[in-house]
């Protein structure tokens, strides 16, 4: 076990994964990655997105988050929206961050809590492959962390864009392993 590495579990909000394709698989494989952290104690470190209620963190400039609209942000929604889905759901010691745009890093104070922990490797996780899990490996790059993919820990709607990611791109910046393959180490 690395003493500077943290599981990053990101986007696994029940709103946003519930439609995903083959969801169930999916989840399944996030909760063995988060069960093999814990057992390697591996901090884990939830990742979600958010508003506050009124949303003044979108700009209309921003086509994705623009597209959610700011009138359906009401503390209600934001609640329902922020919640992570059960199955993989934190512990009362772990830390969950909020970020503001696609990127982990991006409005969060992800970087402030990785640097306190001496993390300088992050195993990557979550929904969607295309979105968080690219933008976050990029940024993460670029600040020099190690990283490490858990292909079948991440899903996209789009299965071929999925593929070509986990299989052409992250390659260059990070290790690609599946689930199964990383408990083993």
């Amino acid at each position: 076990m690395e003493q500077n590495t943290a599981l990053l579990v990101m986007d696994m909000q029940a709103a946003m994964i519930d439609k995903l394709p083959n969801v169930v698989m999916f989840i399944g494989n996030v909760a063995k990655a988060i069960e093999n952290a814990r057992k390697k104690k591996i901090p884990v470190i939830y990742v979600i997105v958010g508003c506050r209620p009124g949303a003044p963190e979108i700009n209309m400039n921003n086509k994705s988050f623009a597209a959610l609209g700011r009138e359906r942000w009401t503390a209600e929604y934001v609640e329902d929206w922020m919640k992570i889905h059960p199955d993989v759901a934190p512990l009362a010691d772990e830390i969950i961050v909020t970020k503001r745009r696609v990127s982990a890093f991006t409005g969060s104070d992800l970087e402030v809590i990785l640097r306190s922990q001496g993390i300088q490797h992050i195993i990557l996780t979550g929904c969607s492959t295309s979105g968080v899990v690219l933008s976050t490996m990029r940024e993460a790059a670029d600040k020099d962390y190690r990283i490490t993919i858990l292909a079948d820990c991440c899903t996209d709607r789009d299965e071929e864009v999925h593929r070509v990611l986990t299989t052409k791109v992250f390659p260059r910046q990070a290790d690609v392993l599946v689930v199964e393959e990383w408990n083993k180490i």
